[in-house]
């Protein structure tokens, strides 16, 4: 039987003495040495670390670390805790608000129409304004404030159901808001909300049916269903109720921008007038929010619509 070849590089190498197969051989090559000592410096970086940070649970408790922060408690006294991420973050949030508060306090001296003129204090309630915003308002008007037809209004339309002046959008704030329309299906039959649903259509200079608008605008303005109530003979709406304005292609409730043709968007408007509303639920801030949170944040979305 044939040998087996060897390998003149394995043959000169230091190995372990053990080998298979005649020629198959474990090498004992050592580690490099700038290897070897990096491996030491981790295992000593981990010990400081233990030592230095909250890490292995002692008993019933842990390893508190050597670091401390220092923050001011409820009662407003400084009080001092071992290093961990809930205690620098009160302490990072306390800071953050000792340095905006003399905005916060200019903010709170100043009537509305001052605010935008002062280039300083306006650009704060943009950053700051923008941070209040999403933490609080996002979750249902959208990042950008742009709302969502059929369950929250749009702030950047120039849209204002309940008013845009400062006074109002703080009022909505501060008391939150329950929008209510009745389900008409309990009360007309499905033909005449159709009928209703195509003269509403008119009304935005939608397509629809020239018969059924007729007598859907009878209705409309008849104690039969006495939209005009709501919505005013105008259909305009009426901002003490908050009922929306029908004439200006704005939609609220109906998703008529997503329908792709004329039957849709009747469907729709159909849709909302047979079901009702009565989801149009804002909670209220007050005491939730500070006064000046609130007014950074009235006069924050005032500019997002271009408040009135």
């Amino acid at each position: 039987m044939a040998d087996h070849p060897t390998n003149p590089t394995t043959s000169q190498a230091q190995t372990t003495g053990h080998v298979w197969d005649g020629d198959l051989q474990e090498l004992n090559n050592p580690l490099p040495v700038w290897w070897t000592y990096t491996f030491y410096v981790t295992i000593l970086f981990a010990v400081v670390y233990w030592v230095a940070y909250p890490s292995w649970p002692v008993g019933k408790g842990y390893l508190p670390g050597l670091n401390t922060i220092t923050y001011k408690n409820a009662q407003g006294q400084d009080e001092s805790w071992h290093w961990n991420t809930r205690s620098k973050l009160l302490l990072e949030t306390q800071e953050a608000a000792t340095a905006q508060k003399p905005y916060f306090d200019k903010l709170a001296a100043l009537p509305y129409d001052m605010i935008a003129k002062d280039p300083e204090l306006n650009s704060f309630v943009v950053s700051a304004g923008k941070t209040l915003f999403s933490d609080n308002c996002a979750a249902c008007h959208q990042s950008g404030g742009q709302g969502k037809i059929g369950f929250f209004p749009n702030l950047t339309d120039d849209d204002w159901i309940y008013g845009g002046s400062y006074d109002k959008i703080n009022e909505t704030i501060s008391n939150g808001r329950h929008g209510y329309m009745p389900p008409f299906s309990e009360a007309l039959q499905a033909n005449q909300i159709d009928d209703l649903a195509n003269y509403v259509a008119t009304l935005s200079a939608l397509p629809a049916d020239v018969a059924k608008a007729a007598r859907g605008k009878e209705m409309f303005h008849s104690h039969v269903a006495a939209c005009f109530y709501c919505h005013n003979d105008d259909a305009k709406g009426r901002k003490d109720m908050g009922s929306a304005n029908l004439t200006d292609r704005v939609w609220l409730w109906a998703d008529v921008p997503g329908a792709s043709d004329a039957a849709g968007k009747v469907a729709a408007i159909r849709k909302v007038i047979g079901t009702g509303v009565n989801k149009g639920v804002m909670p209220v801030w007050k005491g939730r929010l500070s006064e000046q949170q609130i007014k950074l944040l009235t006069v924050y979305v005032h500019e997002l619509g271009g408040g009135k």
